[in-house]
């Protein structure tokens, strides 16, 4: 029998002639192997490796897993190859800091701040944030981690009569937690818009993504109190992050015939612009 099974298997990786375009046949067999048996970060043989194993034509290995890069099953290193990706994170729609979230994952969160200042914002943001015209406002963007892979940059502008100065906190942890122990500020609203972007120029450099690749796009603004505190911008890797939601029908509308509550789905995105 265990014969059997392995000319099975053999049968089941062999490229024949016939209808299927012999990529869609190649990027079948590397799909189940990416899958199945090659956990998250593992190389898959060279171009040169799977045409001489799958005797096929090298543009033909190029296009099956051109294919699988682009549903995000596997990710291109420049000078390295080609590796699996990790499996996509849900991102909750919910008021929760980006170290509290890894570390409900097992992963360990750190950050790169990329500019700590008191400065002047942009009109949108003075308007937001209740400012008066050319009083400044605490400025934090930096990069996150998880294990040291970059998986966001966030870009927040913080009211200062309302947070305090944030630049006094330690900027490579938890802003949310830093402030609800030492200032005791606690955001108690916010509202939050998804919009679908490309990498371009510097966000790609710091993500590691290539120009073109998707990202998730979030605007918060946050307060408390009635005030609002908090305009910032995350960039979330499309690569690595999905948006799951749970849709409950609301008790005026429910009738027999709704679905039942509990309902699953992953939401679509507004297409924007960087």
């Amino acid at each position: 029998m265990g014969r059997g099974r392995d000319a099975s298997s053999r049968s089941a990786d062999r490229i024949v002639d016939g209808p299927t375009p012999k990529h869609e046949q190649l990027r079948g067999i590397l799909r189940a192997l990416v899958t199945r048996d090659l956990p998250p970060g593992s190389a898959i043989p060279s171009e040169r490796e799977l045409a001489a194993r799958y005797n096929v034509s090298r543009l033909t290995v190029r296009t099956a897993v051109g294919r699988l890069v682009d549903e995000g099953l596997l990710h291109r290193v420049r000078g390295r190859g080609t590796f699996t990706t990790a499996p996509r994170l849900d991102l909750s729609l919910h008021l929760l800091s980006f170290t509290t979230d890894m570390r409900r994952r097992g992963l360990r969160a750190s950050s790169r701040v990329l500019c700590a200042a008191t400065e002047v914002p942009p009109e949108a943001t003075r308007r937001v944030l209740g400012l008066a015209p050319g009083r400044p406002a605490h400025r934090v963007r930096r990069v996150r981690l998880a294990d040291d892979v970059p998986l966001a940059v966030e870009d927040g502008w913080y009211h200062p009569d309302v947070v305090g100065d944030v630049l006094a906190l330690d900027l490579t942890g938890s802003l949310y937690a830093q402030l609800a122990d030492h200032r005791g500020v606690r955001f108690d609203s916010a509202r939050q818009t998804v919009t679908a972007e490309t990498a371009r120029g510097e966000l790609a450099e710091l993500l590691g993504l290539r120009p073109g690749a998707p990202l998730l796009a979030f605007r918060r603004v946050a307060g408390l109190r009635g005030r609002t505190a908090e305009d910032s911008t995350s960039w979330y890797r499309g690569d690595r992050y999905q948006i799951s939601v749970a849709l409950d029908p609301s008790d005026g509308d429910r009738s027999r015939h709704d679905l039942p509550t509990s309902l699953s789905t992953r939401t679509d995105v507004q297409k924007g612009h960087q």
